[in-house]
């Protein structure tokens, strides 16, 4: 799903693509390429991101993406930027049967009658749920709503969407798509684990810097997301502060972690774990469906214990996925030798390229 906020004109079939995740802490980019009737991953990089105070100014995205731009070394002025979880809504609503186009011009008129919230001067997209789709709607609750429609909706300020188009423009590339970063996860998960994606009921865990996100899939929909505001920066302080080292220190051994500072990553992860468990327990409650496992990317994802750690707070199991095992790899040997320690920071960039292609 590309959910991609605006139509830059020009929509065809790309060959392909560099997308951008523009993180908090780092941005991780990624080249894609078609190769028959799948895709290839050519180059990628982690830059640290710009420090800026509330938003990042037209004039220092560009600057960023042109360094981004030449350390992947891409074939393509085609971008796919993604907007963060703090900068765009994804929310599931009821619309009218209607074009796409309608949908968002319904809802830049009236946000308030669809997404209880007044949302002046943003831009929608729409992706339509198929009705049925797992053969289990009864036939009357499908006749009662013949008029209406799922729809998973996605919004974004105006200004966040020119700036971002300003930006790519002066770094001398086109924004061919602005993303969620909710949906990137989703998207690369389809791909990497289309079984169980089309099959299970299952969450996708990102732990970001500053937040972690949670998306509920049933058997290929997405059917619940949401945000908690506790990420991978709170776990460096705790081992920063528990073993009196810096931040930096603490970074580098986060994933190798020590026993000695078990005792305090769990005091924090505690809250994050009961906080998604919570998500957990209201998608069981409303489809009364059992979620079987949950899938954890990020850079803190890497770690056993805290894999461990949130395992147990979840009671379901917890394991890692690869966000790129099904791309043909293309990268040069130096790059190919570093994928497997980075792939599990990749999956927002990775799903942001596929909703361009």
């Amino acid at each position: 799903m590309a959910l991609g906020f605006f139509e830059n004109g020009a929509r065809r079939r790309l060959d392909q693509i560099l997308a951008v995740d523009l993180g908090s802490r780092a941005t991780k980019a990624v080249h894609l390429q078609r190769r028959g009737d799948g895709f290839s991953l050519t180059r990628f990089a982690l830059l640290d991101a710009p420090i800026f105070e509330k938003t990042m100014s037209p004039e220092m995205l560009a600057e960023h993406l042109k360094a981004v731009n030449q350390a992947v070394q891409a074939k393509t002025k085609m971008v796919s930027l993604t907007a963060s979880v703090n900068d765009a809504l994804v929310r599931h609503v009821e619309m009218p049967r209607m074009p796409v186009e309608d949908m968002r011009l319904i809802l830049k008129h009236n946000s308030r009658g669809y997404l209880q919230q007044d949302l002046t001067n943003y831009v929608f997209d729409c992706h339509v749920i198929p009705a049925g789709g797992d053969g289990k709607v009864e036939p009357a609750k499908v006749a009662a709503n013949q008029g209406k429609q799922k729809v998973l909706v996605a919004g974004a300020k105006k200004q966040l969407v020119e700036d971002f188009v300003e930006g790519a423009k002066h770094a001398g590339l086109v924004a061919d798509q602005i993303v969620p970063g909710l949906i990137g996860p989703v998207n690369a998960f389809e791909k990497a684990m289309p079984e169980v994606f089309a099959k299970e009921v299952v969450a996708l865990v990102d732990i970001g810097f500053k937040c972690t996100s949670i998306c509920i899939l049933q058997e290929g929909e997405l059917i619940l997301s949401r945000v908690v505001g506790m990420g991978g920066d709170r776990l460096t302080t705790a081992i920063s502060e528990t073993m009196n080292i810096s931040y930096a220190e603490a970074e580098g051994i986060k994933v190798g972690m020590p026993g000695e500072v078990q005792s305090a990553l769990e005091s924090v992860l505690m809250p994050l774990g009961r906080e998604l468990r919570a998500s957990i327990d209201f998608f069981e409650h409303q489809q009364d469906r059992p979620v079987a496992a949950a899938y954890l990317t990020g850079g803190s994802a890497r770690s056993e214990l805290i894999l461990q750690c949130l395992q147990h707070e979840l009671m379901i199991e917890c394991k890692t996925w690869n966000p790129v095992s099904f791309l043909h790899n293309g990268l040069p040997s130096a790059q190919a030798a570093e994928l497997e320690h980075v792939s599990a920071q990749l999956a927002v960039a990775v799903g942001a390229g596929l909703a361009a292609l």
